[in-house]
This record gives C-alpha cells, sequence and structure tokens, in this order.
C-alpha cells in the first residue's frame, strides 16, 4: 500500500465519520463543526488528485463562507430553546433500512464497475488554465446562468432584509 492510498483511507474514513456526526449530532452546533471538518477532508481529497485550486476554493466557499452563513443563520433562530419532536421508531427503522439499501447498491455498482474507471490521460485536470478553459468555453452559458442566479439571490436577500427592518418601524 503507497502513502497515498494511506491517506486517502485515513482522510475517508476521517470525512465519513464527520458527516455522521453532522447528521446525528442533536446540537447544531456540533453539525455544524461535523460538516467543517467534512469539508476540510473533500479539500484534502482534492489536493490528493492534483486539483489544488478546488481544494482552496472549496476551502473558502465552502468551509468559510456557507459555514459562517450556516452558523449566522442558526445563532438567530435560536434553535437550543425550541422543544424535540418525538420521532416514532418506525421512521427511523425505515430510514436505516433506506440508508443501507443505498449504500449496498453503492458497493454494488463500484464492485461492478471496478474495471470500467480508467485513469485520466492529461496531467492538467485540476490545474487553473484548464478549468478557466473549461469555464469559458465548454461551460460559458451555466457559468454566465450561475452568475446571474447568485446575484438575484443577493439582490432578494437585501431587499427582504430591508421590507423587514421597514415592518419593525
Amino acid at each position: 500500500m503507497e502513502l497515498s492510498e494511506l491517506i486517502f483511507y485515513i482522510l475517508a474514513f476521517i470525512g465519513i465519520v464527520a458527516a455522521l456526526v453532522t447528521v446525528t449530532a442533536n446540537n447544531p452546533i456540533y453539525s455544524i463543526l461535523g460538516l467543517i471538518v467534512c469539508f476540510f477532508t473533500i479539500s484534502a481529497h482534492f489536493v490528493l488528485m492534483n486539483a489544488q485550486f478546488l481544494a482552496m476554493v472549496n476551502i473558502i466557499v465552502y468551509a468559510g463562507a456557507i459555514i459562517v452563513l450556516f452558523l449566522f443563520v442558526v445563532m438567530m433562530m435560536n434553535l437550543n430553546d425550541l422543544p424535540r419532536s418525538n420521532t416514532h421508531i418506525i421512521w427511523k427503522i425505515s430510514g436505516a433500512i433506506g440508508a443501507g439499501a443505498l449504500m449496498l447498491l453503492l458497493v454494488a455498482s463500484l464492485k461492478v464497475s471496478g474495471n470500467l474507471v480508467q485513469s485520466p490521460t492529461k496531467g492538467d485536470i485540476g490545474l487553473i488554465h484548464s478549468l478557466g478553459h473549461a469555464l469559458m468555453n465548454e461551460f460559458l452559458v451555466p457559468f454566465i446562468m450561475t452568475s446571474i442566479l447568485l446575484n438575484s439571490a443577493m439582490i432578494g436577500a437585501v431587499l427582504l432584509s430591508k421590507r423587514e427592518k421597514q415592518l419593525q418601524k
């Protein structure tokens, strides 16, 4: 076993544990902390795949901005004061069965497609130059549509916050 393969398995284990903490934690702050660890393990996987730009974007955008937004929303909603709803055991069992079936499906599909996955022939997969070339050529329209969507969401958030301030007066 090579060093990179060992690092991959260690990061995968930490990422799975962090994802489980994110889903199962009772405190929303602990869930967000688990999500931060999960994002960092994903970024480390990007570094292992020689996609340093994607790793840095993942850390800056997701582990930075999105997590701060999640923390802000959780703190503003004060979720710790809400009473917990008692879910029937039937829903918990059916959720566990569904998750187990999904995991079985994923493992079976990975086992079947083991030899079908080929390694990339080019060595510039995750580099900034090739990403910029792909964004400005093949994916120009989705890139522009995404920027328009994000700008309209930002304008909507500003308008909603101003409307809320006007209603409070």
